[in-house]
């Protein structure tokens, strides 16, 4: 019977298992999918030739993290590469707001759409250096933040510290306004704010769009050298080569409760698996409570609060091997790794209009990534492996494009959607079609079914908004990894600080299995003295 089960292996629960390991417990992971990585995974499943990220691509989260960075997974191969731009927004009238790998390039670039945007990316720069590392460490530690928090405070004591405060607060288009004269900064900070399922009139978008572009100016979007799943690879070498199990295929159907505690899982194959000191869910919130520990073990406020939960949006993703570079009519976005598809903010504010009342959008918002060039392993010379994705209503009421999309993704709405998004890349890239070798489709309900954890593509384990974060995640009260049930703890991104690769959900887990036990530990120290 090992000390730890840890319930799915993606990168929380790897994360998870990895600090127990460390700490000397004897840990079993068990994944239900073939093999481990959760949304960090990839293949060469569009083209033989072509590494894909089969879901995420770029970690700046990753690269900030302090979690991961006490792992050294550098000492188990894992190598980052990055391409020659950090991010790029063009304009269908051929300019284009760029976020340059140095601050002073990308400060430069900004004065070409109102001089005095130099000065004022440099000044929300320099207010990042001065918080931003003591704030990432703020955001990755339990709630509440003590120490960091303390520490943070101390920084932004003060009006500066206010203002700050109230930036971060700020619907991203109002931040954009109030920052920049032109557009090319109200872009990249209204593009990124939308890597969540923040429009750009949502309070807090704000604060989410700055930490995301002073996290690219400050770390840039990596990719790992060789695809997503090198990542994941990096995190199981380390924790098999410490004594942990990974055992894949291997659903878990329920947690076993008895007087109270989790005592162990069952699989679905009918094995029992004992735990003696913890289990660890790296599943969604909904999945662990409803699914996995039933309403029976539960305090019926938990249950009536998880009928509130709010996923965020879905997902419609493309893969594509191309036989060339893709032919931007803005230059500048030839060297980026990350490219925002859309003509402006106003394009920005319609698009997350019709996500808003559950319409599929006819000229949708993408993300799209050119991983070759982040990455020249990705496929041959002078060719591009690239992905968009574009968010979607988790429940589509209509279409406001010409195809009658309902939600069902049958073959045709599948066909139609992706075709939707690459006629949104030909505005910006004409003849991008004529260069595709082969593309794959992933439906949200594709994903799903990869990846149980995104729900019909939500790709956060939960809203990023302001009433689903920090206390209220995932429901109002908890905030951190203890479940109502003892020696169980949520260790997905379900829980605070929520979505994105950086391991800071299972960590904290991890941290709160083992804090009883140090607990224990100084009290028989005490009574020996």
């Amino acid at each position: 019977m090992p000390d730890a089960v840890v319930i799915g292996a993606g990168p929380n629960g790897l994360v998870a298992a990895n600090l127990l390991v460390d700490a000397g417990w004897s840990v079993e992971v068990l994944e239900a999918q073939s093999e481990p990585g959760g949304a960090v995974r990839s293949d060469r499943g569009v083209h033989p030739d072509y590494v894909s990220d089969l879901f995420s691509a770029f970690y700046p989260l990753a690269a900030a993290s302090p979690v991961l960075a006490r792992l050294d997974l550098a000492a188990e191969g894992l190598r980052w590469s990055h391409a020659p731009r950090v991010l790029a927004h063009p304009l269908s009238d051929g300019r284009c707001a760029v976020l340059e790998r140095r601050a002073p390039d990308t400060c430069a670039g900004l004065a070409e759409f109102a001089p005095a945007d130099a000065d004022a990316w440099r000044d929300m720069y320099a207010v990042w250096r001065r918080v931003g590392p003591e704030l990432v460490r703020t955001l990755f530690t339990p709630f509440p933040p003590v120490r960091s928090g303390l520490r943070l405070a101390a920084r932004l004591r003060g009006p500066a510290g206010l203002r700050l405060a109230r930036s971060l607060a700020l619907p991203v288009r109002r931040l954009g306004e109030e920052e920049f004269q032109g557009e090319g900064g109200r872009l990249l900070l209204a593009g990124n704010a939308l890597h969540a399922d923040l429009g750009p009139e949502a309070a807090g978008s704000g604060g989410f769009g700055w930490l995301m572009s002073m996290l690219a100016q400050s770390h840039g979007f990596p990719v790992p050298v060789g695809g997503a799943g090198a990542l994941t690879g990096a995190l199981v070498r380390r924790l098999r080569s410490r004594g942990g199990v990974l055992r894949c295929g291997e659903r878990v159907e329920a947690v076993v409760v008895r007087g109270g505690a989790a005592v162990g899982v069952r699989t679905a194959a009918g094995e029992t698996v004992g735990a003696r000191r913890a289990v660890l869910a790296d599943v969604s919130a909904p999945a662990l409570y409803r699914d996995l520990v039933g309403e029976e073990h539960l305090p019926s406020r938990l249950v009536r609060d998880l009928e509130r939960f709010q996923w965020d949006f879905a997902t419609f993703k493309v893969d594509w091997a191309l036989s060339g570079p893709v032919p931007w009519t803005a230059p500048q976005a030839a060297g980026a790794g990350t490219v925002h598809l859309s003509d402006g903010v106003d394009a920005l504010t319609r698009y997350a209009c019709r996500l808003a009342v559950g319409q599929v959008p006819d000229e949708p918002f993408a993300l799209f990534g050119q991983m070759t060039t982040a990455d020249p392993s990705r496929s041959p010379a002078g060719t591009e492996s690239a992905w968009a994705y574009t968010h979607l209503p988790q429940r589509i009421t209509g279409d406001a494009g010409p195809d009658g999309i309902t939600g069902r993704w049958d073959a045709h709405e599948q066909e139609a959607m992706a075709d939707r998004i690459e006629v949104q890349v030909e505005r910006f890239a004409p003849g991008f079609r004529s260069l595709v070798r082969a593309r794959r489709i992933l439906a949200p309900t594709t994903l799903q079914a990869m990846n149980e954890n995104l729900h019909n593509g939500a790709i956060n384990n939960g809203t990023t908004a302001l009433h689903q974060q920090a206390i209220f995640r995932p429901v109002p009260g908890t905030g951190r990894p203890e479940t109502p049930v003892k020696r169980l703890y949520l260790a997905s991104a379900a829980a605070h600080p929520g979505g994105g690769v950086h391991g800071a959900p299972g960590a904290n887990a991890a941290r709160a299995a083992l804090r009883p036990e140090a607990v224990r530990t100084l009290l028989h120290r005490a009574q020996r003295l």
